[in-house]
């Protein structure tokens, strides 16, 4: 079998918008490619799986990993990535979404998304014929949570029966889609957060059977006996793009949920790793002691991104 073949998946088509659509057998074969394209990437093999394909990558907000893992991997197939900013294209100007997505939709091959409004990416799906990929909405970053089960993976071997925990601002996207993934993986999942932070009730309730059929626990508290056992400590930036407004009043809810040595110590594991999304502000959701130690796998869990990425492109398109 040519590696092309591996790749002529059950995916072929589809749009990823949140995991909440894929069965979890679903979400570990893609996990597999992901395994698979970094094993080709680090023994330095050339494919060109995309040759003659195109994706428009579209972004209102601005972006390092995620951008620069959808060009790269794209680009390193064969393919050809065109980047379209808010200045780039007519959309929510001359131009209805619904009309922006038939545009791309007859001259590319697929669509990323990186905006604001999750209804805005399901119109993308909608009307556009092609495969769309979620980059990130203020409601989910799918392809956040499965570069960060991967890193969870070759960390620990294993993914059942692992804990982690979130610990900040429960609502926002990483948090939620944390939820979802764990939830469908069978991941002890726990979110250490200010009550007024916790996630919206909707969630929660999207993951209980999923929750129920994986055997996943489900934990939200803002008592830190939560981290107890934790696997891994997670957290994001305290003040989300568009949220900026609201530093003061974040700082003050959130300060007490800082992860530093003393958190890390009270999973009551010498093993747990530290993981971020970033970009991070050290000083705050993280002390810099904890993000430069040896538990802090925040580098690898950034180049996992590329190619759970490439692993996600593959299969859908």
């Amino acid at each position: 079998m040519t590696q092309a073949e591996k790749f002529d998946t059950p995916f072929k088509g589809r749009s990823l918008l949140t995991w909440l659509d894929y069965k979890p057998e679903e979400i570990l074969q893609i996990l597999d490619y992901a395994f698979l394209v970094k094993k080709q990437a680090h023994d330095g093999e050339v494919h060109q799986r995309f040759l003659g394909k195109t994706i428009a990558l579209i972004f209102e907000k601005r972006s390092t990993r995620t951008r620069s893992s959808f060009e790269t991997a794209f680009g390193e197939e064969g393919g050809h990535p065109v980047f379209m900013s808010t200045l780039d294209i007519q959309r929510g100007g001359k131009e209805t979404g619904k009309d922006t997505a038939r545009v791309p939709g007859r001259m590319f091959s697929a669509i990323e998304f990186r905006g604001f409004k999750q209804e805005h990416v399901k119109q993308l799906a909608e009307f556009s014929g092609v495969p769309v990929i979620n980059g990130l909405t203020d409601d989910f970053h799918p392809t956040q949570a499965l570069a960060d089960v991967m890193t969870l993976k070759e960390n620990f071997g294993t993914l059942k029966g692992l804990k982690w925990a979130f610990c900040g601002d429960g609502r926002n996207n990483v948090a939620r889609s944390l939820m979802v993934i764990s939830a469908k993986l069978g991941i002890d999942f726990a979110i250490y957060s200010p009550k007024e932070l916790f996630p919206p009730e909707d969630i929660q309730k999207l993951c209980e059977p999923f929750a129920k059929e994986s055997g996943a626990k489900i934990e939200i508290s803002d008592d830190i006996s939560v981290v107890k056992n934790a696997d891994c400590l997670y957290t994001d930036v305290w003040v989300s793009m568009g949220e900026e407004s609201l530093k003061e009043e974040r700082t003050r809810l959130l300060s007490p949920y800082q992860v530093n040595k003393e958190l890390m110590a009270a999973t009551g594991k010498a093993n747990t790793i530290f993981m971020h999304c970033l970009p991070a502000v050290t000083g705050q959701e993280v002390t810099e002691e904890v993000f430069e130690s040896p538990q802090s796998k925040v580098w690898d869990e950034a180049e996992n991104r590329k190619h759970t990425i490439k692993a996600i492109m593959l299969a859908l398109i």
